[in-house]
């Protein structure tokens, strides 16, 4: 489980023409000379982050590989460094939820296949956080999910990484990842957020990582982009935008095409827990849109609590 089975319609050799000297840098292991990370202000957003094709991390003309190299300024209500990050990624599927609690230096899950050489060289060492783990397991378990497991050895795979190595590139904050549980729905994920809705309190940047869509069977080359697609993702953002949130949480049967923009839902799944952990009177704000192979959206959201004082 957690393991990506899929290959995407892309030119092996262009990409590995292109990968020249400025894409090198990103190659070698980063020296972390500061693990310590100062006490940072409490965080009124969460994100939904839509992490697209794994060429994101060495495709220069995706634009939302600029969007995330500018994620920091652009988005977060100030800009230091958050105490923490916590990612929930469409890539571990687990029976119940699961969080990596790993000492020292996280370990980089290439979880493809049939892509570029070169991206399997690259890697995010950012440490691990064993502390937060444990928040997240009290926590949760205190809010009603009577099972939340830890796993000790598993590294970052790419829904976390790929977009961190753009957002975070120094790779000197530490990192926790949750899992899944694609047997579940929306709404279950929606209170699995709710339940870490306090972490921000703490300083700690919850980031879920999917595709808006996601039919990997539906990718192609062409530049025009699929009517199911352009429904699917409409009505993803009218829902969000406006407010519909009991919508958005019952996406399979209020959403057009649902099913095939989501043939299996643990895409859209880490949108939900960062709607939920924005807490009480959010406000929904487009952050990014763009579209690559025909049908996969990039669009990723900002969720701001306005209740919060912080």
């Amino acid at each position: 489980m957690g393991i990506c089975r899929t290959s995407y319609p892309i030119n092996n050799q262009l990409y590995d023409q292109n990968f020249d000297q400025k894409s090198n840098s990103e190659i070698e292991e980063i020296e972390i000379l500061d693990m310590s990370c100062p006490a940072s202000l409490p965080l009124k957003e969460t994100f939904f982050i839509s992490h697209g094709s794994p060429t994101l991390s060495i495709d220069e003309s995706l634009p939302a590989r600029h969007f995330l190299k500018g994620f920091r300024e652009k988005c977060m209500s100030h800009h230091e460094k958050p105490n923490s990050i916590l990612v929930i990624s469409a890539h571990w599927e687990t029976s119940e939820p699961t969080v990596n609690s790993v000492r020292g230096r996280h370990d980089t899950i290439h979880d493809f296949y049939g892509f570029p050489k070169p991206m399997y060289q690259l890697k995010y060492p950012a440490p691990g956080s064993p502390e937060l783990a444990k928040r997240v397991k009290d926590v949760l378990m205190a809010s009603g999910f009577p099972t939340v497991y830890e796993d000790k050895k598993r590294g970052l795979d790419h829904g976390a990484w790929v977009p961190l190595m753009l957002m975070y590139p120094e790779a000197d904050i530490p990192v926790c990842q949750l899992s899944v549980q694609p047997h579940r729905d929306g709404t279950y994920h929606y209170n699995l957020g709710k339940a870490l809705a306090s972490l921000k309190d703490e300083g700690v940047l919850i980031i879920g990582s999917g595709s808006a869509t996601h039919n990997l069977r539906a990718l192609s080359s062409s530049k025009n982009i699929a009517s199911w697609a352009l429904e699917f993702d409409g009505w993803l953002k009218d829902a969000l935008l406006s407010g519909r949130y009991q919508d958005v949480n019952n996406y399979d049967m209020k959403a057009p095409h649902a099913k095939v923009a989501h043939p299996a839902p643990e895409h859209i799944y880490p949108l939900h827990v960062a709607l939920g952990a924005a807490g009480e009177g959010v406000k929904g704000d487009l952050i990014h849109h763009s579209w690559d192979l025909g049908s996969l959206s990039y669009a990723s959201y900002k969720f701001s609590s306005l209740n919060r004082s912080s």
